[in-house]
């Protein structure tokens, strides 16, 4: 069997055939599936599919499988061993028949959050979770699975006990490479080293000193024995060539059924994966923004660098949508008042722009998601990242409404009055949590990150100075901008909530925030470190806030502590004055006072408040993420063998979803 991880035997590929698919339920959506530990499993649906032409559904297909044939590379980069893992998990789940019942259902447990979190290291807390049986069980179960047909991806003349031992340690031991992103190692250690990501091999921070990277975004960096460094560019010849030569195939193929812009970004996309040049990169990107009517849309490539602890490396993502017409008159509206929000900012005018490009925004309904985007999706997206791109032509932002509804609907009521002082405070989260929401992630896409401008000694990249503290700076302001507006009359003025409920909107938005800064501490179960750029954001949001304004309140009853939020006016003035602050750190690449805000209110948290935390939630059985299942395609076809329609269906099953994916090429 080959040694290589990225490519399966074509045996294993056909062992994972498609599972039948579950059919609509006839009484109203099931969207909570089942919960494994502190995951929630979660049925996506997509409305109005079903209407689309049938050029919109071909081109919906094309890129869906495209989505897929890249999906792979995420589990690489997320770890060295993870594909070897994820073939040997799913080989046994497969061939279970003859393996020992309670060994195959924490097999199955333990493959359920691999699968949600892509990998061995939980998307959230960056920790890694490990197998709870024995190890002589597992064994036993790997040698049960072979002899019922299973192959597995051993080495060549490597035996089975020899594979098991080999990748023990990543199942079984959580020392062992224990943290895939660690962007605060403490004293002695280095982000780069200490991280288990597979976006470096043997490089230190150190190293990079004075080595300037031809592809920062789409490259693995590797320290040879004799301490060169090399570049292995993400391209057609180069790493992931494979992968990358299956979703051109398919880019190629909805191209051809494309609009004339979309068809040219999605070359222009081919074109980047052809040659991985910066250029060639940007290329589309401005491609990508120019095509503002796209009905059907996909983001596809190395995008987000949450991952990488410098916030260099991006992440391969896919995620396939169309425009839900509907829904998108309200954030449009926002998109068309860019400037004037710009105009407004409570920052030095030096920093606002003067003249604000395209912003194209769209509620969207989501296909799939895979990499990066899911099964752990996001609910809000706006891109390109390259600030000159985004200065010079503009940004797309998308609001997912389907991935929004489906957290609506199958997040538990009991949430907010747990954590609220009064009693009125949980009625407002109840009324006004979904409208306040929707504005909140609209804002921060639209308005928070396609704002601003930055120093001209910085060359539109204010990445590269404020380096690992980047990404949560960014995510910070984005949300400040959206906070500091959400009391602003003119999103009444605007129609986007009645003048005489705004007040209340606004506080209810302003007090979810502060709950949220002590409630997503469950989503660190052990430790006392944020790693997470998001999370990390909030908490330094709320923190400084405490201790700087008057806005919030730290209170405790019957032994537990709340979060209170007060004063929404002097809430709103403390959001204005961090954000004149957080806005001019980035636009000078202040890296001193990035790293000082961070390191002072962001990332270390006290731990036995987070136990509180965790008990009060465990109380309510209330899941700290969630993970997607998402809708399924297939073609039908005439007597031709043309395709005549492209049909929808939901799965409602991860296993079987997941599953199909990785048997995704043997056919």
């Amino acid at each position: 069997m080959p040694a290589n991880p990225l490519i399966l035997p074509v045996a294993l590929w056909c062992a994972l055939a498609p599972v039948p698919q579950a059919e609509e339920p006839e009484a109203g959506r099931e969207y909570l599936l089942e919960r494994i530990g502190d995951a929630a499993v979660v049925q996506i649906y997509a409305d109005g599919f079903e209407g689309l032409p049938l050029e919109e559904k071909l081109l919906a297909w094309h890129l869906y499988q495209a989505a897929l044939a890249g999906r792979d590379i995420y589990y690489d980069q997320r770890s060295a061993h993870a594909l070897e893992m994820r073939a040997v998990l799913e080989a046994v789940l497969t061939h279970g028949a003859h393996v020992e019942a309670d060994t195959l259902a924490e097999i199955r447990r333990y493959t359920k959050l691999f699968w949600i979190n892509s990998g061995p290291y939980n998307h959230l807390t960056a920790r890694k979770f490990v197998l709870e049986c024995p190890p002589d069980a597992f064994l036993a179960a790997v040698n049960a699975a072979a002899e019922d047909g299973a192959e597995f991806p051993t080495g060549p003349g490597e035996s089975l006990d020899a594979m098991v031992g080999r990748l023990g340690p990543m199942f079984f031991d959580p020392a062992f490479e224990p943290i895939v992103t660690n962007k605060s190692p403490g004293p002695g250690g280095d982000i780069l080293l200490d991280s288990a990501n597979n976006l470096y091999v043997d490089v230190s921070s150190k190293d990079l000193a004075g080595f300037e990277e031809a592809y920062p975004l789409n490259s693995r960096l590797v320290k040879r024995p004799d301490g060169t460094l090399v570049e292995e560019p993400y391209r057609i010849g180069g790493r992931y060539s494979e992968q990358i030569r299956r979703i051109i195939e398919h880019l190629k193929d909805a191209s051809a059924v494309a609009p004339g812009p979309t068809a040219e970004a999605l070359l222009a996309l081919v074109t980047y994966y052809e040659s991985g040049t910066v250029e060639d990169r940007k290329a589309y990107d401005i491609a990508w923004v120019r095509d503002a009517d796209a009905s059907v849309d996909t983001i596809n490539g190395f995008t987000e660098v949450y991952m990488d602890a410098r916030g260099v490396k991006g992440s391969w993502e896919s995620a396939v949508f169309y425009v839900n017409e509907e829904k998108t008159a309200d954030i449009k509206k926002i998109a068309a008042e860019a400037q004037w929000f710009e105009d407004r900012m409570p920052w030095a005018p030096d920093y606002r722009k003067p003249d604000v490009q395209g912003i194209t925004a769209n509620a969207i309904e989501v296909v799939i998601e895979t990499g990066d985007c899911g099964p752990v999706t996001p609910i809000g997206i706006n891109l390109p990242n390259d600030q000159e791109v985004r200065e010079q032509y503009g940004s797309k932002s998308v609001s997912l409404s389907n991935v929004i509804e489906a957290y609506a609907e199958s997040t538990p009521t009991a949430f907010h009055a747990e954590f609220s002082w009064t009693g009125e405070e949980a009625a407002r989260a109840e009324e006004w949590g979904g409208l306040s929401k929707e504005l909140l992630v609209n804002m921060h896409e639209v308005i928070g990150h396609a704002s601003g401008r930055v120093s001209d000694a910085l060359e539109g990249q204010p990445q590269d100075a404020i380096k690992e503290y980047y990404s949560a700076l960014e995510e910070g302001r984005a949300d400040l901008i959206a906070l500091y507006f959400m009391a602003d009359p003119r999103l009444a003025e605007l129609g986007l909530v009645a003048a005489e409920d705004q007040p209340e909107m606004a506080r209810a938005a302003f007090e979810d925030y502060t709950r949220n800064a002590l409630v997503q501490l469950r989503r660190v179960p052990e430790g006392a470190q944020i790693e997470e750029d998001h999370m990390r954001n909030r908490q330094m949001v709320v923190r400084w806030l405490i201790d700087n304004t008057e806005a919030i309140e730290v209170r405790e009853r019957d032994g537990k502590t709340y979060y209170v939020m007060v004063d929404p006016e002097a809430f709103r003035a403390g959001v204005g004055t961090l954000l004149a602050e957080v806005q001019r750190i980035k636009s000078e690449g202040d890296y001193a006072a990035a790293k000082a805000l961070f390191d002072t209110y962001g990332i270390t948290f006290d731990p036995d408040l987070r136990d509180q935390v965790v008990s009060r939630v465990e109380a309510l059985d209330l899941p700290s993420y969630t993970g997607f299942v998402m809708p399924r395609l297939e073609p039908e076809y005439g007597d031709d063998g043309e395709i005549v329609d492209v049909a929808i269906s939901y799965p409602r099953d991860l296993e079987a979803q997941m599953l199909e994916y990785s048997s995704f090429g043997s056919e």
